[in-house]
């Protein structure tokens, strides 16, 4: 945290229940699908308008050649091949002319200032604020997508700001905020408008913060992580057929991605969504957790997200709150250090244990935190080194 990281943060019932709104999301420019609605951007102090449809096509990177004037897309394991004109799985890259296009460059569709917390990052700066950055497309077809309105449809749908890289820079200096934050959406189906965002919010002193479900090439993933200070990676399931029929995707590319988050010293956090019937067995989930302990390390943070009916899901009912705690049990005996409850205020998996002497280190109610009793990055109890990005 910043300068008060030191000190035990306390916060009154009556401080909480004034900024509980605040606490669980803070828009600065959210943009409902087609519908036309200005922001008011800091940085240049007037309201920008938002336009339909991608406002700057630009020629990308990660892109093959091949003959016959088609391209091959190398920036996901799916390496779309591309005749002219055609458009990739992830709707925003296209070729054109024989020559590889994003759609998705300085055109977000969501501009959104929010806890880091939200992200979700217990493990990075708590309590600041980050600016979240989303464009439309995806590289998979969850089931269960929250954001499948911005994500799963044609960026030519959806009403978006024109915003380079260094507007975004600008922006998150204006408001004077700690992070910028590529998530809600994919961040991979956006890759060179991150990658540059990223290079400039380095020079700018900001941290970068990547939410992703890690459907990426080992070479671009590579070449993101050293402008990447932080990751959360969606873990869908240990399943492969789940990632099959559910996800649109494979298992294998996701352990590659997560392993080298790891191994290129990013600061790694991992959410699971538990969904009623499809990923919810005790079994798979112990599994999961045993390969987490073993390939990346017992204090990776992991939240178990609770389900909530939508999209093509709309039929199952919400996780109940007893799955979670049988899951979070399973990954703590499977070794796991700091594991989470995501989506239940006021459960005890939401603050943050030190393994050593087990007292409350980090006390959240929601988004927000209400105690803190760290010294620097250690227990300010027994002096144990907790993992994360605290100041």
């Amino acid at each position: 945290m910043p300068e008060k990281i030191n000190k035990i943060h306390k916060m009154s019932r009556k401080r909480f229940l004034k900024l509980g709104a605040a606490g669980t999301c803070s828009l600065c420019a959210v943009l409902p699908p087609g519908k036309p609605e200005a922001a008011y951007l800091p940085s240049s102090g007037t309201a920008q308008p938002a336009v339909k449809g991608f406002t700057d096509p630009r020629e990308g990177s990660w892109f093959e050649t091949l003959a016959h004037s088609a391209v091959k897309c190398t920036l996901c394991p799916r390496q779309c091949r591309l005749e002219k004109d055609q458009r990739s799985f992830c709707r925003v890259r296209e070729n054109r002319r024989g020559k590889g296009y994003t759609l998705a460059y300085a055109n977000p569709a969501l501009i959104q200032e929010d806890p880091v917390e939200r992200k979700p990052f217990f493990h990075v700066l708590p309590g600041t604020r980050a600016l979240s950055v989303s464009t439309a497309g995806c590289n998979l077809h969850c089931k269960f997508c929250e954001v499948w309105d911005m994500a799963l449809v044609d960026p030519e749908d959806l009403h978006a700001y024109h915003m380079p890289p260094e507007a975004v820079v600008e922006h998150a200096r204006a408001a004077k905020l700690k992070s910028l934050s590529f998530a809600f959406g994919e961040p991979v189906v956006f890759y060179e408008y991150m990658l540059e965002t990223a290079r400039l919010g380095l020079k700018a002193g900001l941290l970068n913060l990547v939410h992703t479900a890690g459907y990426i090439r080992p070479e671009p993933l590579s070449e993101l992580c050293a402008h990447v200070h932080a990751a959360n990676v969606d873990f869908k399931s240990f399943d492969q057929d789940f990632y099959r029929q559910v996800v649109g995707g494979e298992l294998d590319p996701v352990l590659d991605t997560l392993r080298m988050f790891r191994k290129k010293g990013v600061h790694l956090e991992i959410t699971n969504m538990v969904i009623p019937t499809l990923n919810d067995d005790m079994g798979m989930i112990k599994e999961m957790c045993s390969w987490i302990a073993g390939e990346l390390g017992p204090d990776v943070p992991l939240h178990l997200a609770r389900f909530y009916p939508l999209y093509r899901l709309s039929g199952l009912p919400r996780t109940p709150v007893s799955t979670l705690d049988r899951a979070r049990e399973a990954a703590l005996g499977a070794g796991l250090n700091f594991v989470y409850v995501a989506r239940v205020t006021g459960h005890e998996g939401e603050n943050t244990f030190c393994p050593d002497c087990g007292k409350i280190i980090i006390h959240r109610v929601g988004f927000i935190i209400d105690r803190m009793h760290m010294n620097k990055n250690r227990c300010g109890y027994c002096a144990r080194e907790i993992p994360g990005l605290w100041q």
